[in-house]
């Protein structure tokens, strides 16, 4: 997949993701590693931005797997932010889409 499309869209999948219950990075990783390709080395840096902008917070929680993990919970600007980007987000592929096949189709006729 082109990395700059990844980078973009990484934000919301993560807002996204933690809307349904609250995570720890690794879990984050498996999760949205089912559709797209990321590494831990990419969701720290993201979740740390994340917490900073105010959309996330974090918290320590026992594991019976070994010492605590942060988990990373929405806020409620997070929420809010989640919803913004999801409605900005289908325009936004909706306009390319159209684009594309508009192109498309000219070079087709």
């Amino acid at each position: 997949m082109y990395v700059q499309f990844k980078k973009g869209v990484l934000d919301l999948c993560v807002l996204v993701a933690l809307s349904h219950k609250d995570c720890y990075g690794y879990e984050l990783v498996s999760e949205i590693s089912k559709r797209i390709e990321i590494s831990e080395g990419t969701i720290y840096p993201l979740l740390r931005k994340l917490r900073d902008e105010g959309y996330v917070t974090a918290y320590l929680a026992e594991s019976t797997e070994g010492p605590p993990r942060k988990y990373y919970a929405l806020t409620t600007k997070g929420r809010t932010t989640k919803v913004t980007m999801l409605r900005e987000w289908y325009k936004f592929v909706s306009m390319v889409n159209q684009f594309l096949k508009e192109r498309d189709h000219d070079e087709q006729a």
